[in-house]
C-alpha cells in the first residue's frame, strides 16, 4: 500500500471515530430512543465521507497545525451537516425520497416528524462539535464563520435547497450553492486547522468549490444515466421535479466537458503548499469516483498521466 493510501485510511478512520464521538454526546437519557436512532440511521453507515476528507487532507498538506482528533472533529462536523441536508433533502415536502444509500432514508424509516428534528439535531450538534474541539480558542470563530457560509442562507447550502422553490436560476449558481459552498468550507478549514493564515485559507476555498461544483454535476449525470439498484437512491429526480441539472441545460457531452473542465480548473486553483501530493491524490480519487457506472473514460491525473479507467 502506497504512502497516499494509508494516509487516506488514516484520515477515514479517525473521521469515523470522530462521528461516534459526535453521535455519543446525544446517547443520554436526556434524548428520546426514537431520536437518537434516527440521527445515528442518517450518519452511519455513510457515503464517501469526501468533504471531512478534503478538510484533513488539505490540513495534511499545508502544514501540521492542530492536534490531529481536533481536526477529525472538524470534519465530523461538516459530515454531520452534510448528513442533515441528506435528511432534509429527502423529505416528502422536497424529493420525497424512499431510498437514501440504499437504505430507507430517514423519514421512510422513523416518519416525517424524527426526520425533520434528526436534521435539526445533526445542524445544531455540528456547531457543538466546533465550539468544544481541542484547537485554539482563536480558530473556533473563522472556523464557524467558514462552515456556516457553507451551509447558509447567503449562497450556501440552505440557498441551494432553496433555489428549488424559484422560478428560473442559472445552473451555476444553483450547483455552486447546492453543492460547492460546503466542498469548499471543507478546503478552507482544513487550511485554518493546519494555521494557515485566513487570506491563505480563504484562497483554498476557491480549489474546493471547483470540487463541489464538479461533484454536483456528476450527480447529474448519475440522476440522468444510473439506476436505483448503482446509485443507492432514486433517479431521475430531477427531471420528476423540474430542477437545473447539467445534463437537460448542456446535454450528456457537454456535462461531461464540464466535469473534466472542472477538475482541471480545481488543481490549477490549489494553492502552493508543503505536501501539495497529499491534496492532488485525493483529487484524484475524488475524480475516479464521479462518473456514472454508463459512462467509461479515462481520467487524466493532475500530471496528465491516466490514473484508472472508471467505473463502466
Amino acid at each position: 500500500m502506497d504512502t497516499s493510501s494509508r494516509a487516506s485510511d488514516w484520515a477515514s478512520d479517525r473521521i469515523e471515530a470522530a462521528l461516534n464521538r459526535a453521535l455519543g454526546r446525544c446517547e443520554t437519557q436526556a434524548t428520546p430512543p426514537a431520536l437518537r436512532a434516527a440521527m445515528r440511521h442518517a450518519v452511519f453507515p455513510g457515503g464517501g465521507r469526501l468533504r471531512p476528507n478534503l478538510c484533513l487532507s488539505v490540513a495534511a498538506a499545508c502544514g501540521v497545525g492542530s492536534e490531529l482528533d481536533a481536526q477529525a472533529d472538524i470534519g465530523a462536523a461538516i459530515e454531520l451537516l452534510h448528513c442533515a441536508s441528506l435528511v432534509h433533502d429527502d423529505l416528502p415536502c422536497f424529493d420525497d425520497a424512499a431510498l437514501r444509500r440504499g437504505r430507507p432514508s430517514v423519514h421512510a424509516a422513523y416518519g416525517e416528524e424524527l426526520a425533520v428534528l434528526a436534521g435539526d439535531g445533526l445542524i445544531v450538534l455540528a456547531f457543538e462539535l466546533v465550539a468544544s474541539a481541542r484547537i485554539s480558542p482563536a480558530l473556533v470563530p473563522p472556523l464557524i464563520r467558514c462552515i456556516a457560509r457553507g451551509v447558509g442562507a447567503g449562497g450556501g447550502l440552505v440557498a441551494g435547497q432553496a433555489w428549488e422553490s424559484e422560478q428560473s436560476v442559472g445552473l451555476r449558481t444553483y450547483h455552486k450553492a447546492k453543492t460547492g459552498a460546503l466542498f469548499e468550507a471543507g478546503a478552507h478549514a482544513g487550511a485554518l486547522l493546519a494555521g494557515s493564515a485566513p487570506s491563505r485559507a480563504q484562497s483554498w476555498g476557491a480549489f474546493g468549490a471547483r470540487l463541489g461544483e464538479a461533484y454536483q454535476v456528476a450527480d447529474d449525470l448519475r440522476d440522468t444515466l444510473d439506476d436505483t439498484a448503482s446509485l443507492g437512491k432514486p433517479v431521475g429526480q430531477d427531471m420528476a421535479h423540474d430542477r437545473p441539472n447539467a445534463c437537460m441545460t448542456l446535454g450528456i457531452e457537454g456535462a461531461l466537458e464540464r466535469l473534466r473542465a472542472l477538475l482541471d480548473q480545481a488543481v490549477e486553483a490549489m494553492p502552493a503548499c508543503p505536501q501539495p501530493e497529499r491534496v492532488v491524490s485525493w483529487v484524484e480519487d475524488f475524480g475516479a469516483r464521479l462518473y456514472p457506472r454508463a459512462v467509461r473514460v479515462h481520467q487524466p491525473s493532475a500530471n496528465g498521466t491516466v490514473v484508472a479507467d472508471l467505473r463502466a
